[in-house]
């Protein structure tokens, strides 16, 4: 017999295929990352060390949006969001504090404090 699926596992999945495709784009083109936060301008060219950076970020959330999207329900699915949610609040503190542009910490924050909202909605749904 197949085990019974959740009605709300939907919502950290999506989050997790969400989180997955824009870590995809990142690592692509970090300069997806680095315009908003102002880790480089309009046509600076990004610096080697900047695009390893985003590009690391992007290996972190893409692991943590594949586990969200594949783990087993019960523990494994609420282990992978709690991972995914406590990647946004490091992302809070650390992009809210240490952006080289007080605008751009300040969106950055609001942006992980969102996404890790949603995401610890998920932890509940799974």
């Amino acid at each position: 017999m197949a085990p019974r699926r959740s009605s709300t596992s939907w919502l950290p999945r999506a989050l997790g295929v969400a989180t997955a495709a824009y870590s995809v784009a990142i690592i692509a083109k970090p300069e997806l990352f680095a315009r908003p936060t102002k880790l480089a301008t309009g046509r600076d060219d990004l610096s080697r060390g900047t695009a390893i950076g985003i590009r690391a970020l992007g290996g972190r959330d893409l692991a943590s949006g594949l586990a969200m999207a594949f783990a087993p329900e019960g523990t494994p699915l609420r282990t992978a969001v709690a991972v995914r949610v406590g990647s946004d609040v490091v992302d809070l503190v650390l992009l809210g504090t240490t952006l080289p542009d007080t605008q751009a910490r300040g969106k950055a924050a609001a942006v992980a404090a969102g996404w890790g909202a949603l995401c610890a909605l998920g932890f509940w749904a799974a």
